[in-house]
C-alpha cells in the first residue's frame, strides 16, 4: 500500500507540474483515445522500465512504472473464484484473514447448464470478487477440450464440444471484464493432458486444430474480447506454445487480430529469443512448477528480463519486439487499473452465494431414475442413510491452482440434514482417501475394512441409501499436474457399492467428479446423478435437487465411455495418449467425443448432451423457414416443445447438423445450436434456433479456408447427441 500511495502522489505531482507548464501527459488524460495514451506513455519510458513491465516482480504481480505513476498489475488464480493470497516469493498461503471467497461451481458444471445467460452471471460475480480484492487479471476461464477422461484438469474446462465451449465462454469473459478486471483465456493451446505437460510435443492436423481445439479461443477473442490469454506448457510441432510463431504470431495476433497480452503459464517460458520474437508479452513464474517450488527472487534472470535487455542493447533483437509487448501491457493497464470508471466490486456476499447455488442446481445431471427414485420428498422416508467421504469432504480445496479458501462450504451431508432433519439422516464414510497434496499420492490413513463394515451395518434397516462417491481433486484424480491412472473409482468404491446392494438395493448414487468414471454397478442401481465440484453452496444445491425443490436440468458436456478404450484418443494406443518418447499424435483427428462415438458407431455409456428431468418434454416436428439457402443466410429451425408432466422444468434442446455428400470426411453430426427452455407444467412454447449457414463449414487444410459446400444438410432437433426427436433437410447453394 505504501508503494502504491507514493506512486499515486508522484503521479499527482507530475500532473500538477505539467499543468503548470501546459504539458499534461496524454497517458494521464482519460478523455484522450487509448492508443494515443499508450504511445505517450511509451515515449516517456526508459529501456529498463519497459523491460520491467513484461516480467514478474513477485509470484502474482508485475511492477508497472512508479516514476510515471503507472501501477502494478496484480493477478489471481481462478477460474472458479479468487484464490487465497500467496506469499510474495513462495507458494505458501499468506495467512490473511480477509481472503475467504465465494467458491463457484467448476466450469464442467457451468458447461452442463447449457445456459449462456448463467455463464454471464457467473463471470460477473467472479469479476466482482476479483475487483474487490484489487486484482487486475483473474486467471481463467479454461477452454481446453475434453479429449480423454484421464486428463486431471478436465474439471476446469467446458467439455468436449468446441461449439458448446465457444457459446459458454463468451458471456463469462464479458461478465468478468465489465468489472474492469481482465479475464485470462487459457491454456493456449492443445494442453489436453497434465501428464508430461511440460515436455509433451503434440502433432495434430490443421483441420482438427481449427475445427476442434481453436474455436473456443477464437470466440473468446473475437466475440468475448478477452484482454489476456495464457500460453500452455506443452509443445506443438516442436515449439513451446507460450512463445510459438504459428499459434501466437500467425493465428492469434495475425488471423484473429488479438490486441491483448499473452502471458506465460508459471514456468512455461524456455528461451529469450523465441519469447521475444514469437508473441510472448509477459513472463510469469519462470523456474517454478507453478504449484509448489520455485527459484527464489530470480525475476531479473527471467528470459524477458536481463537476458532480453542485453540482446536488445547489443542489437541482436529489434527494439520493435519490446515496444509491441509494452504497448499491449499498457493497453491492458488502461482497460483495468487505470480505468477510473470501473466499479468497486463486492466479495463473498449472499448474492454471490445465491449465484453459486443456482449454477450448481442447473448443472447437476440426472442420468438414471428408475421408478421415480428421485425426487425424495421430505416426508417420504424416516431413515435416510448417507454413505461416502464425498458427502463431507471439502471439495473447494485441492486440484492445483484452482484451490479456494471459502467463507463457508455447505457439504452435501449438511444440505441433506438441513432439508430432511437431523433425526432422519444418518451418515458414515464407507471409504476414505488421503490428505490433499499437489504433487504426490498420499494413501488413505483409514482402515478400509472398518469403514466398509460400519457402512454395511448402517444400511441394513435404511429406508433409502444415498451413496456419494466419485473423485476428489487429489493427485492423480481431478488435479493439476497429473492425469488419472485408472478409469475406476478410487478407494474401493465400486466394491463397496456392490456390497451395499447385496444388503439394500434401494440406493441412489451421486458421482462428484470432473470426469467420466467406470460404472460396473450401473445396471444394479435404480438411480444415478452426475454432480460436480459445486462450490460454496454444494450441499444446498444437491439437497434441493434430490428433494425435488429444484427440477434437474443439466446435460452432460462430455460423453461417458463404457470403457476407456472406447474413447477415440485412447483407442489408438500410447502414441495417441499419453504419448511415446515425448511425442504425441492426435490420431482420432476431428472425431473427438460424440463425433467419435456416432461416426464409428461405438455407443457411449451416456452420450454428450444427455440428461433427464422430473418431468417429460414432448418435441414437435421440426421445420425450416426455407428449403434453400445461400452462404450468407441464417437457417431458422422451429418446433414446439411441451412440458407434459406435472412439475415445472427446463430442457436444453440441441440442434445437430449432418452433411449429405461432403468432399472431405465429416462427423456423423455436429452441434450447431442449443437453447435452454423453461416451461411450467403443461406449457407449450415454439422454440426457434438460428443456424448461420457459415457455421456448416468445415476447415479445408489444403486451402487453409473454411468451406461451405453446395449440398443437402440435415438439421436434427435432439435431446442429446443420440436422442434425435425430429429432423429437417435443407439445401445450400
Amino acid at each position: 500500500m505504501k508503494k502504491l500511495f507514493i506512486c499515486g502522489l508522484f503521479s499527482l505531482f507530475l500532473m500538477q507540474t505539467n499543468v503548470q507548464s501546459k504539458q499534461v501527459p496524454v497517458y494521464l488524460d482519460d478523455t484522450k483515445p487509448v492508443e494515443s495514451r499508450i504511445e505517450d506513455a511509451l515515449s516517456r519510458m526508459t529501456l529498463e522500465e519497459k523491460i520491467a513491465m513484461i516480467h514478474a516482480q513477485s509470484k502474482f504481480s508485475t511492477p508497472g512504472v512508479p516514476r510515471l505513476g503507472i501501477p502494478e498489475i496484480w493477478m489471481s488464480d481462478g477460474p472458479h473464484g479468487v484464490r487465497m493470497e500467496i506469499d510474495w516469493d513462495t507458494w505458501n498461503h499468506a495467512g490473511w484473514t480477509n481472503d475467504s471467497c465465494t467458491a463457484f461451481p467448476a466450469l464442467t458444471c457451468l458447461a452442463a447448464t447449457f445456459n449462456p445467460e448463467m455463464s454471464f452471471i457467473y463471470g460477473n460475480a467472479v469479476g466482482e470478487e476479483a475487483r474487490f480484492r484489487k486484482k487486475d487479471i483473474i486467471l481463467g476461464p479454461g477452454v481446453n477440450i475434453y479429449r480423454t477422461p484421464m486428463n486431471g484438469r478436465n474439471f476446469e474446462y467446458m467439455g468436449e464440444d468446441p461449439y458448446l465451449a465457444s457459446k459458454m465462454v463468451v458471456p463469462y469473459i464479458k461478465g468478468v471484464q465489465q468489472n474492469g478486471v481482465s479475464a485470462c483465456l487459457k491454456h493456449f493451446a492443445l494442453n489436453n493432458q497434465e501428464l508430461d505437460r511440460n515436455t509433451i510435443d503434440v502433432e495434430v492436423s490443421d483441420r482438427a486444430l481449427y475445427e476442434i481445439y481453436l474455436p473456443a479461443f477464437k470466440a473468446g477473442v473475437e466475440e468475448g474480447g478477452a484482454w489476456t490469454i495464457m500460453g500452455s506448457y506443452n509443445k506443438y510441432r516442436g515449439q513451446y506454445c507460450s512463445h510459438h510463431e504459428r499459434l501466437i504470431n500467425q493465428i492469434l495476433k495475425g488471423e484473429w487480430g488479438y490486441d491483448g497480452i499473452v502471458v506465460t503459464d508459471w514456468g512455461s517460458a524456455h528461451d529469450t529469443r523465441e519469447a521475444a520474437l514469437y508473441g510472448l508479452d509477459v513472463e510469469m513464474g519462470t523456474w517454478t512448477n507453478g504449484l509448489t517450488w520455485g527459484e527464489s527472487f530470480a525475476y531479473d534472470n527471467y528470459y524477458l528480463s536481463q537476458p532480453y535487455l542485453k540482446m536488445l542493447q547489443s542489437g541482436e533483437l529489434p527494439m520493435s519486439t519490446l515496444d509491441d509487448k509494452v504497448r499491449r501491457v499498457l493497453r491492458l493497464t488502461f482497460r483495468t487499473n487505470m480505468n477510473r470508471n470501473r466499479p468497486f466490486g463486492s466479495f463473498a456476499t449472499p448474492e454471490h452465494a445465491g449465484v453459486s447455488r443456482r449454477i450448481a442446481e442447473e448443472g447437476i445431471v440426472l442420468l438414471k431414475n428408475t421408478n421415480d427414485f428421485f425426487p425424495i420428498a421430505t416426508n417420504r422416508y424416516n431413515k435416510i442413510v448417507v454413505i461416502g467421504e464425498n458427502a463431507t469432504r471439502p471439495l473447494t480445496v485441492g486440484g492445483g491452482s484452482s484451490e479456494l479458501k471459502v467463507k463457508k462450504e455447505v457439504s452435501p451431508l449438511e444440505g441433506l440434514i438441513n432439508k430432511y432433519g437431523e433425526d432422519k439422516v444418518f451418515y458414515t464414510m464407507g471409504y476414505g482417501s488421503g490428505p490433499t497434496v499437489y504433487d504426490q499420492f498420499v494413501p488413505s490413513p483409514y482402515d478400509a475394512d472398518s469403514l466398509k463394515k460400519e457402512a454395511l451395518e448402517l444400511v441394513k434397516d435404511a429406508d433409502v441409501v444415498l451413496f456419494f462417491g466419485g473423485l476428489n481433486k487429489n493427485y492423480q484424480q481431478d488435479c493439476e499436474g497429473a492425469d488419472r491412472i485408472t478409469y475406476d473409482l478410487p478407494f474401493g468404491q465400486n466394491e463397496l457399492i456392490d456390497d451395499i446392494l447385496t444388503i439394500n438395493k434401494n440406493m441412489g448414487v451421486i458421482i462428484i467428479s470432473g470426469n467420466g468414471v467406470n460404472m460396473p454397478w450401473l445396471d444394479k442401481v435404480p438411480a444415478l446423478m452426475q454432480s460436480w465440484y459445486l462450490g460454496s453452496e454444494a450441499g444446498s444445491a444437491t439437497a434441493n435437487v434430490i428433494s425435488g425443490e429444484v427440477n434437474p436440468s443439466g446435460k452432460l458436456p462430455f460423453s461417458i465411455q463404457k470403457r476407456p478404450e472406447d474413447n477415440g484418443a485412447i483407442s489408438f494406443g500410447a502414441i495417441s495418449y499419453p504419448g511415446q518418447d515425448g511425442k504425441q499424435i492426435y490420431k482420432e483427428d476431428i472425431l473427438v467425443g460424440y463425433r467419435w462415438h456416432d461416426t464409428k458407431k461405438i455407443p457411449a455409456l451416456f452420450p454428450f448432451g444427455y440428461g433427464l428431468s422430473y418431468t417429460t418434454f414432448e418435441y414437435g416436428k421440426a421445420s425450416a423457414d426455407k428449403k434453400e439457402y445461400g452462404k450468407d443466410d441464417v437457417i431458422k429451425i422451429a418446433f414446439t416443445l411441451t412440458n407434459k408432466g406435472k412439475v415445472d422444468g427446463a430442457e436444453s434442446v440441441q440442434v445437430y447438423a449432418s452433411q449429405n455428400k461432403p468432399s472431405l470426411d465429416r462427423p456423423a453430426k455436429e452441434l450447431k445450436g442449443f437453447r435452454k427452455v423453461f416451461l411450467k407444467a403443461g406449457e407449450s412454447q415454439t422454440v426457434e434456433i438460428a443456424v448461420p449457414v457459415k457455421d456448416l463449414a468445415y476447415f479445408d487444410d489444403k486451402a487453409h479456408a473454411w468451406i461451405v459446400e453446395s449440398d443437402k444438410f440435415t438439421l436434427h432437433c435432439a435431446a442429446s447427441s443420440t436422442d434425435i426427436k425430429s429432423s429437417v433437410t435443407i439445401s445450400v447453394k
